[in-house]
């Protein structure tokens, strides 16, 4: 399977990761079915932002908020691994629901995407930039 992001949001949120070397970066995938449309940062509020990522409940709820409003539905996030490869970690399995949320985690420079699809597991998918 595949999810598309325009070039612009992906290359934004590769920019933002590269400019935090030191603490993961994260944010919210606003968009509907396998199609990104926007990439919203929020500021990361976890106990140790250098190796977890926990997006803040503030912006998560205003997110869902909006989608309720008419707005784009929140259809996943993203996060960096700012020493570590772009691939789901032991924590972020840990954190997984299961619910088919797109996950696009970004590290070394490069992006990928992963579909949470079970309790701890995940998919690959494919980007594709329109």
């Amino acid at each position: 399977m595949s999810v598309t992001i325009s070039s612009e949001v992906l290359q934004r949120m590769l920019a933002q990761a590269a400019a935090s070397p030191e603490a993961e970066i994260c944010g919210l995938l606003l968009g509907g079915g396998d199609r990104i449309e926007a990439a919203e940062a929020c500021a990361n509020v976890a106990t140790d932002p250098a190796r977890a990522f926990e997006i803040d409940p503030t912006a998560l709820f205003a997110a869902h908020r909006r989608a309720r409003s008419g707005g784009a539905a929140v259809i996943g996030h993203y996060h960096s691994h700012p020493s570590g490869l772009p691939i789901p970690s032991p924590r972020d399995a840990a954190q997984a629901m299961g619910d088919g949320a797109i996950w696009v985690i970004l590290g070394g420079g490069v992006a990928r995407a992963w579909r949470s699809v079970e309790l701890g597991g995940f998919v690959e998918e494919v980007i594709g930039c329109v």
